[in-house]
């Protein structure tokens, strides 16, 4: 799946089955569910599940609690703005196949 085609399940209820909890937690972010997207970002113990977290923190306003995860899942803090992020994660997640 591509980003693209990604964006177009946005128009389901809920996201496609096969995708990781990271990617779930991007969809339930783009339909402005911000609680449902941080239940899944929890849920995947590992470095894309905390390169999500840290993005919703950030998004969130907490730049402290953004810190720890993005320290957790090795990434730099996103310098751009916030849909800038969200693109640029969901884009790498798909490339490397991060679907269940």
């Amino acid at each position: 799946m591509n980003l693209n085609a990604f964006r177009q399940t946005l128009s389901q209820a809920e996201p496609p089955p096969a995708l990781s909890l990271a990617l779930q937690a991007l969809w339930w972010d783009a339909k402005g569910d911000w609680h449902r997207a941080h239940a899944c970002a929890q849920q995947q113990d590992d470095a894309d599940g905390a390169w999500v977290h840290a993005y919703l923190h950030r998004k969130e306003g907490d730049m402290s609690n953004a810190s720890y995860w993005y320290r957790r899942a090795r990434k730099p803090v996103f310098q751009g703005d916030l849909e800038a992020e969200w693109e640029y994660i969901a884009t790498a997640l798909l490339a490397q196949g991060s679907e269940a």
